[in-house]
């Protein structure tokens, strides 16, 4: 089995695969003030509600855009699995063109739905990604990195709103069931949620217009929040919340050059 971390700003998601199929998957806070030994701690408690033999992991691959986050984890994944962590980033040799003008600021997470999308869909595709940040990667079918857009994540928008207003309440982020609210709270959801959606559906549009090729990009949508949102857009063509996981899988596989089992 091949043990699979996305280390975001807010979260890490981290996945388990047996072959191909995602056996199970799990989000925890990204903390980088952990020790080693209490991520591996951490660790060890989720794979064992999972039933899983620390044994069985015979690789580990951790694509990361929190510097802090990475070696402590690395070390933690030596403590539990005992094999050294692939890290996948701007320098890690894949069968993907980063078209940019710094190809080294590329963040990990973008280069990895890159090599995603070209493997597993090989067609032009928008990958919209909601984290902390909601990035838009522009990617050919051929596996070449244009460039996009990064915009604030939506929770991000939500608790600067919260924070910069005092009289606005922290409301759970859930989508509304109509435009027009009648709390305050109803209000903030729509606000935040369907403009969300209006925000990607109309950056969507834009950078469609700017597209390079004849061919019309395919827009998927992942990360933790896509499943809520994609439902209110109208540019969203399919949902997969773990395509930044399988794009983990396919890099460990290819720089190992190892078939993960």
């Amino acid at each position: 089995m091949i043990l699979v971390f996305d280390v975001g700003n807010t979260e890490t998601t981290v996945g388990l695969f047996d072959d191909e199929t995602l056996h199970a998957h799990w989000r925890i806070t990204t903390d980088a003030t952990r020790t080693p030994d209490e991520i591996a701690l951490t660790l060890r408690g989720l794979l064992a509600a999972s039933d899983v033999d620390l044994r069985s992991v015979r690789g580990v691959a951790i694509g990361s855009v929190v510097p802090s986050m990475t070696d402590p984890l690395s070390e933690a994944c030596q403590l539990l699995c005992g094999v050294k962590p692939v890290i996948v980033d701007a320098r890690s040799k894949l069968p993907i063109t980063l078209d940019v003008l710094e190809p080294l600021t590329v963040g990990a997470d973008r280069i990895i739905n890159t090599l995603a999308a070209s493997r597993t869909l090989g067609v032009d595709t928008i990958v919209v990604d909601l984290g902390t940040a909601t990035t838009y990667d522009c990617i050919t079918a051929d596996g070449v990195f244009l460039g996009g857009v990064i915009a604030p994540g939506v929770r991000t928008s939500a608790e600067t709103l919260f924070r910069r207003t005092s009289k606005l309440p922290s409301t759970e982020l859930v989508a509304p069931e109509r435009v027009i609210g009648r709390r305050t709270e109803e209000c903030i959801r729509s606000g935040v949620v369907l403009g969300a959606a209006d925000a990607i559906d109309g950056l969507v549009r834009r950078i469609k217009g700017e597209w390079p090729t004849p061919r019309i990009p395919m827009v998927i949508a992942t990360g933790g929040l896509a499943s809520m949102i994609a439902p209110h857009c109208t540019t969203i063509d399919r949902v997969d919340p773990h395509l930044t996981l399988v794009g983990l899988r396919l890099a460990f596989a290819l720089i190992t050059n190892s078939t993960p089992r």
